[in-house]
Parts: C-alpha cells; sequence; structure tokens
C-alpha cells in the first residue's frame, strides 16, 4: 500500500545504509518476536497437564542464545532484547548479531499446525508440522523492514541474509559465466570471493577482496603448457582480438591491478603496504578486479 505523499512523489527518499540505528534494531527484533510461537517446539514450555508445548521457554531460549548467538544484546536483566528508548550513545550493540539471530528465527520457525486454547491454564496448546508457511512469511517482513528503512540488506531464497550493493558489477550472468570455467582452482577462489561480497559483516568484505586478487593471481597461470607470463600474454591477446591498442589497454590494467595487490594491504601484509581504512575502497577494488575477471573469462579455452 503506497500512501499519499508516496503516490504523488511528495516523500523524501530514504537515504540508504548499512547502519543499523536503534529504531531499526527495534523493528527487526519486534519482528523476531512476532514468531516466537513458531520456533516454541525448539524450547518448548510444557503445559503442567502434560499436553505439550503451550509456548516458548524464554528462560530456556535466554540460556540458549548466549552460545547460539553469544553477542546479542541483552537488557539489565540478562534477556535478549531491543535497546530501549533511554539507550546511551555510549552503549553498544552488535548489528550482525541481530543478523544472526533473524537468520537463527528463519532456520527454526516451523508451522503450527494445531492451536487449541487450554481454558484451565489460560493458554494455547501447539502442535507444529515442518512445513515453512510461517517462515516465508518471517522472511517477506524482515525484506520489507530493510527496504522500508533503506537498509542494505536482502533475506535471501537460501535463508541468508546478504548485503545489497549499489552500483555492483557482480550480475547473474557473470555467476554463471564463472559457473563454466574448466579449472576448479580458479573456479572455487572466485565464487568464495563473491561470497564473502556478498556478505553483511564487514572482515568478510575484505577477505573477498583478498580473493578475487588470489583468483587474478591465479587466473594469470591458466594455461599451464606456458610460463606464467606467457599464459597471461595469451589472455590479453585473446581478449583483444589482436587489435593492438586494447592489447595496450588490457596490459595497462593486467599491471595496474597487479600493482595494487603488490602495494595496498590485500594480499601481503608488511608494514610497507599501503593501509585501506575505508571500507568503501574494499568494494571498490573488489568491482575493479573482477570486472577484468569476468571480461577474461569468457575467453579461457
Amino acid at each position: 500500500m503506497e500512501l499519499f505523499t508516496e503516490r504523488n512523489g511528495m516523500r523524501k527518499s530514504v537515504e540508504k545504509t548499512e547502519i543499523i540505528t536503534v529504531d531499526m534494531y527495534g523493528l527487526l527484533f519486534d519482528c523476531c518476536k512476532k514468531y516466537y510461537d513458531n520456533i516454541a517446539w525448539k524450547y518448548p514450555k510444557e503445559c503442567p497437564d502434560g499436553s505439550g508445548c503451550c509456548g516458548l521457554d524464554l528462560q530456556m531460549f535466554n540460556s540458549y542464545m548466549k552460545f547460539e548467538v553469544p553477542n546479542l544484546y541483552r537488557n539489565s536483566f540478562g534477556n535478549i532484547d531491543k535497546p530501549d528508548l533511554f539507550f546511551s550513545e555510549s552503549e553498544e550493540y552488535d548489528q550482525y548479531a541481530l543478523l544472526d539471530f533473524i537468520e537463527y528465527v528463519y532456520a527454526n520457525c516451523k508451522d503450527i499446525s494445531k492451536s487449541e486454547w487450554h481454558k484451565y491454564f489460560g493458554h494455547n496448546d501447539f502442535s507444529f508440522s515442518d512445513t515453512k508457511e510461517a517462515a516465508e512469511a518471517f522472511k517477506r517482513e524482515i525484506n520489507r523492514i530493510f527496504e522500508k528503512t533503506g537498509l542494505l540488506y536482502m533475506f535471501t531464497d537460501e535463508g541468508e541474509i546478504e548485503r545489497v550493493i549499489e552500483n555492483n558489477v557482480l550480475s547473474e550472468s557473470i555467476q554463471q559465466n564463472v559457473e563454466q570455467i574448466k579449472e576448479d582452482g580458479l573456479q572455487e577462489l572466485i565464487n568464495e570471493a563473491i561470497e564473502k561480497h556478498k556478505s553483511p559483516y564487514p572482515q568478510e568484505n575484505k577477505e573477498a577482496v583478498e580473493k578475487i586478487w588470489d583468483a587474478f593471481e591465479r587466473m594469470k597461470t591458466y594455461y599451464t603448457n606456458l610460463d606464467k607470463k606467457a599464459s597471461a600474454t595469451k589472455i590479453v591477446n585473446d581478449i583483444s582480438g589482436g587489435n593492438t591498442s586494447f592489447i595496450e589497454l588490457f596490459n595497462a590494467e593486467f599491471k595496474a591491478l597487479t600493482d595494487i595487490g603488490n602495494n595496498y594491504r590485500i594480499r601481503h601484509h608488511e608494514t610497507n603496504k599501503v593501509d585501506i581504512t575505508d571500507l568503501r575502497h574494499y568494494d571498490y577494488f573488489f568491482n575493479r578486479c573482477l570486472s577484468l575477471i569476468a571480461l577474461a573469462i569468457q575467453y579461457l579455452k
């Protein structure tokens, strides 16, 4: 449903961000709480008369979450919770632990096949099925919150949260071309780099750049009957179709990427390497290297 100001283009566009604010945290956490009955089969509160599960055992649930998602925010009573209205900026919460929690709820969300009101105790007794309608509804709600708040995340069909990267080089056609690579080691490195690049966790985004540079260096040695320099030369010539201008262009790009890998703290970590302190630069480096690899692998024989 679009409201009046949305229909008429009068509403200010939502700023896109990867930072989960206190308000956003609350919306996402409340959405998880809405499905607590659907995960009660795993942490069941037993009906006193032995009728089975009558809801989520919060004490058991909180105890297990110390080990399942240890960094999840907890209130002054030690229970998992959302930061309240008086949350101080000096306090901290781990937004990535919240993303773990969302994935955990989805993975353990079952449909309630039967719910009977137990008048004597004033609660419902539940039975569960292994179908996933509730889990899919939960995922849709989380994605709506991501979209509404401008959070650059997406809950995928695989039940994993990935980054939404604006102006990204990575496309479905590139991933399909990667699957056609005959050399298993090169394919594995590129796939690992792509998965880490999609991850919402900054450390994995850094590792993605290292992996894509490893893939770039391995690609240079694709033709095992040639030494590394000759193999790279053949790749450049095949991409260029013998056109001298393009040979010069792609030779320069191969060299530029090699220099970046050697001079910045990507694959090497000596003290004389240039530190990368802005996380957005990792996306730039990844996209630049992937662009060349994505082109080159179309010409590998």
